[in-house]
């Protein structure tokens, strides 16, 4: 799979907040994809990603896209090109697609799910990147808070987290450029009577890992991907949203305020 961008607009389209029927790009009226997310998908995944245009754009600039592609896939074939020219066996026959291997390729996929074996970001192109994980609720008035501020420096961030208010819910984040999203992914095995789990060694070594003896997967995994972000800040700021489980009882949470949108029918049952 190869995917081109373009050297000269794609840090300005990175920080937008348009949605593709904004840009005339729509695929009809339930098509309600925004410009960023549509871009994060076609570099996450692609096995060769083309810088165009790179010759209409300072060293410095250019140097920057690179980091951003890196940031956002640490496997892509990374060419620079003007005038879309590139050798065509960089982009034909490359043997480079596996489905299998698709779904480990962005950059955050790696960090959260510790895949073996990506090389060194950091050493090569500046990208740092850290995993937060956590086994105390979020207040969640504080962490809608922190979701809805902005964060200096991170170019990606993807995990789930736990709210004291939804006990039962898994809620996953997911940031790029200047758009946070959250949504309720459906319910932590914890709160799923065993007999309703999928048979399988696979599926009880998996679960087994994670898995606290109060609270069972109930936790906080969330990865930040940046150029020249503050990793300490931000952690100072996640650790701020936390209860302390030692005075976390999830009846007394019910009915506090939170500010975040229903997720689905699921809350409302």
């Amino acid at each position: 799979m190869v995917t081109v961008v373009d050297a000269a607009n794609l840090l300005k389209d990175y920080s937008s907040q348009d949605f593709l029927a904004d840009r005339g790009e729509s695929l009809g009226e339930d098509d309600t994809r925004s410009l960023v997310s549509l871009l994060v998908e076609q570099i996450e995944f692609a096995d060769v990603v083309i810088i165009n245009k790179a010759d209409l754009v300072s060293p410095e600039h250019l140097a920057t896209v690179r980091k951003l592609v890196a940031a956002l896939n640490a496997d892509a074939r990374i060419l620079e090109a003007r005038f879309g020219r590139v050798p065509l066996e960089a982009v034909l026959d490359t043997g480079l697609f596996d489905d299998a291997k698709a779904e480990t390729r962005p950059l955050w996929a790696k960090e959260l799910y510790g895949y073996a074996h990506h090389r060194p970001e950091n050493e090569e192109y500046g990208v740092e990147s850290f995993v937060y994980r956590a086994r105390a609720p979020f207040d969640p008035t504080k962490f809608h808070a922190f979701s809805s501020s902005g964060w200096d420096g991170v170019i990606r961030a993807k995990g789930h987290f736990w709210l004291a208010t939804r006990p039962d819910w898994v809620g996953e984040l997911a940031q790029a450029g200047a758009q946070t999203t959250t949504a309720g992914l459906g319910r932590w095995w914890a709160a799923i009577p065993r007999n309703r789990w999928p048979d399988g060694d696979a599926f009880e070594r998996s679960v087994g890992d994670k898995w606290d003896s109060v609270w069972g997967d109930r936790r906080q995994e969330l990865v930040f991907i940046g150029i020249g972000m503050d990793e300490a800040a931000l952690r100072y700021q996640l650790d701020a949203c936390l209860v302390e489980t030692t005075a976390f009882t999830p009846d007394i949470w019910q009915g506090r305020d939170d500010p975040f949108p229903r997720w689905g029918v699921q809350e409302a049952a």
